[in-house]
Parts: structure tokens; C-alpha cells; sequence
């Protein structure tokens, strides 16, 4: 499979750097200067994966992403300066994957996009997958299904992006087990750990999503200073 794969960067010379990066690893590139002129490039095209600045004129990458995030699961990955960390923080919250600092690495870059397209691949396939019998995970009322890649609480379903589901599927096959962030980013990102706070943006989004309460937490527990885990329940324990 070749993969489309959409640069958003107002810097034309940037953009154009790191086209030559993807294509020398066969991937079909499409560039945009602004927020506005990706989405535009998104609509009319099947994008696998996306890289996108922060700072830009017209529609900047963050409000790009939230609007992306409306209608799309492919990887998102920001490139930002340092200091824009907490653009950073904020991208990873609405939905964002994954982020490269400037000035950056060809290398890290190419491995990025590697390893979220692998991931993604996976989430693809299993997303389109025929197999009728439930094949996943059950704790108390959350439940995790392999097959159609879906994640439900008290049987409504909630949305969550592939790596949010790798998180989630690591957790739920471990009832009990703690994970340390290094873990969790190694487990689910296939890579060495070298950005954990990632992890804990993730964790903090699933929290959202599939606790009532997420200061009152019925799945994923924090330990203190180890890192995460779900602990074992019965079908409907702790159900409100």
C-alpha cells in the first residue's frame, strides 16, 4: 500500500524538505501553506497520515486538528518550536498522535511517520474485519472489541483514536498490572521511550472520555510516582 500523506507548513521551504524526506521512502505527498488549504486538500483526497505546524497564518494547526478530528482518525503528527509547548499540550488533548520540535531530525521524522502508519495500518484492518464473534476485553461496564476496533462504557460507544485504543488494549490485557509511562510509550508506539509526557496527555483524554468522574476514577488508576493501571472487576461493578 502506498500512503498519502498531507504537509501543512506555511514555510515553503520546510514543506519542501521534508517532501524530499517522504518521497525518498515512496510516499505520495500533499502540501498545504495553511489550515484552511489542508482541510481543503482532506476533503478531496484519502490522506493516511498528516504533519502540520502550529503557528500559521489563515487557520493555524490547532484548529486545523479539532476540525480534522470531527470527521477523521489518521495520525496526526504537529511540528512545532520548543517553545510552543503548550500548543503542544493542547493539540495532543483534541486529538493530535504525536509531535516533532524544530529544528528536527530527518531520521526521527521518517520514524514517526513509520510508526504511526504501522499503527494505523493495524487499526484499518481490524476495523474491517468480517469476524462477527466478540473478541476483546470486559471490565466492569467498559468494553474493548478487537475486532470492529470499538470501545464502549455502559454500552454507549465513545470515540477514541487508535493510539488512545493501544493504551486501552495494553491496560485491559493486564487487569492489575502497573505500566510505567516508559512502558506504556514502548508497548503502544513500538519505539524507544524518549517523549513520555505524550503518555500522559492520552491517559488523561481516555480518562475523559470513559470515566463519569475523571477525578473519581472507576478504570484507569494512577500509582503514584509507578504509573498506570485497570484494575480487574466483574461485568457491572461500579456501574452508576
Amino acid at each position: 500500500m502506498q500512503y498519502n500523506i498531507l504537509i501543512v507548513e506555511d514555510e515553503k521551504e520546510i514543506a519542501d524538505a521534508i517532501e524530499i524526506y517522504l518521497k525518498t521512502q515512496n510516499y505520495n505527498v500533499f502540501k498545504a501553506y495553511h489550515g484552511t488549504e489542508g482541510l481543503d486538500v482532506i476533503q478531496n483526497n484519502e490522506i493516511h497520515l498528516a504533519i502540520v505546524d502550529i503557528m500559521m497564518p489563515v487557520m493555524d494547526g490547532i484548529t486545523m486538528v479539532k476540525k480534522v478530528r470531527e470527521n477523521h482518525d489518521f495520525p496526526i503528527l504537529f511540528l512545532s518550536a520548543k517553545s510552543e509547548e503548550v500548543d503542544i499540550i493542547h493539540g495532543l488533548n483534541i486529538g493530535a498522535d504525536d509531535y516533532i520540535t524544530k529544528p528536527f531530525v530527518p531520521m526521527e521524522l521518517l520514524a514517526r511517520v513509520a510508526s504511526n502508519l504501522r499503527r494505523y495500518s493495524k487499526y484499518l484492518n481490524m476495523l474491517h474485519s468480517n469476524q462477527n464473534s466478540f473478541n476483546g476485553y470486559v471490565i466492569g461496564g467498559l468494553e474493548l472489541n478487537l475486532d470492529s476496533r470499538e470501545v464502549s462504557v455502559d454500552d454507549k460507544k465513545v470515540k477514541v483514536t487508535p493510539i488512545e485504543f493501544g493504551i486501552l488494549e495494553l491496560l485491559m490485557s493486564h487487569p492489575g498490572m502497573v505500566f510505567s509511562a516508559e512502558q506504556i510509550y514502548e508497548r503502544v508506539w513500538k519505539e524507544e521511550a524518549i517523549a513520555t509526557d505524550t503518555v500522559m496527555v492520552h491517559i488523561r483524554n481516555l480518562r475523559e472520555k470513559i470515566e463519569i468522574d475523571p477525578k473519581k476514577s472507576r478504570y484507569i488508576k494512577v500509582v503514584w510516582g509507578v504509573g498506570y493501571k485497570i484494575e480487574k472487576q466483574e461485568k457491572g461493578e461500579g456501574s452508576w
